[in-house]
């Protein structure tokens, strides 16, 4: 049981409960078929409330879907018997904008002061997608999504301010309008694609070398599609260098216990 699609047919807090034991490390796409999973930032509160602006201001790669209370470790939303600390499959922790390790455990560096915030995640859409027969490569290859950095700048707020990332899908010709139009009605988990094809226009030169995630095959009659994702953050941290930000390793979930429908529009 150690890939992703073995554990589609769980509950989220079965999945949880496993990732917490330390059951499971891997990524989390397709796991808990229909249930919407989330981003991590966690911040010290003098960072909090403009952060919380940029992703007011920045909606496309940082939908917001809750925001923990000062230095608590559960959520009171998007899933019960949550441990912040212990219910992602792998964390980053940053410190001056370097990072300095990987953890699928957290609470040995828990601060009191800390602020989490829960972003949605483009892996809630592509139940949708799998449902209308549009293939998701990633899953398939039983592999990370790719992500890449842009040149598409964000809009600052603070001291925050970088640019977005993206998480590419290789989608067949024909079906590009269908993957626009489904994820179009998600906005909470990125919404529609923000570049159809042309990777270079937004400053991507090589589509075959992730920044993040792994490489995916992109078959001939096959376009790359672009979303905004969630590892916006950790682009900007790394230009902003704060004493500490821990985030999700990219593509290591929390999953929640809303629906991914219950986050249309």
């Amino acid at each position: 049981m150690s890939e992703a699609v073995n554990y589609s047919d769980l509950k989220p807090a079965e999945v949880r409960k496993l990732i917490r034991e330390g059951k499971i490390t891997c990524p989390t796409s397709g796991m808990c078929a229909g249930y919407a999973q989330a981003n991590l930032v966690i911040l010290p509160k003098d960072l909090a409330y403009d952060f919380l602006l940029f992703t007011q201001r920045n909606p496309k790669p940082c939908p917001i879907l809750e925001v923990s209370d000062v230095g608590s470790r559960d959520l009171h939303y998007i899933a019960d018997d949550v441990d912040l600390a212990k219910d992602f499959p792998k964390y980053r922790i940053y410190k001056k904008g370097e990072l300095v390790g990987e953890y699928t455990d957290i609470e040995e560096f828990w601060q009191d002061d800390f602020v989490s915030f829960l972003i949605g995640c483009s892996f809630s859409f592509e139940s949708a997608l799998l449902e209308a027969g549009i293939p998701v490569r990633h899953i398939e290859e039983n592999c990370n999504v790719p992500m890449f950095k842009t040149n598409i700048a964000c809009t600052p707020a603070g001291i925050f301010k970088g640019n977005m990332v993206v998480s590419m899908r290789p989608i067949p010709n024909d079906q590009v309008v269908k993957s626009a139009l489904i994820t179009g009605e998600m906005p909470r988990v990125h919404g529609a694609p923000i570049q159809i094809g042309n990777p270079e226009a937004i400053g991507i030169s090589d589509v075959m070398k992730p920044d993040f995630g792994d490489s995916v095959t992109i078959n001939e009659g096959e376009v790359p599609v672009f979303w905004p994702c969630g590892v916006t953050p950790q682009n900007v941290v790394m230009n902003v260098k704060p004493d500490i930000v821990i985030t999700h390793a990219p593509g290591h979930m929390l999953i929640t216990d809303v629906k991914n429908v219950e986050l249309k529009y």
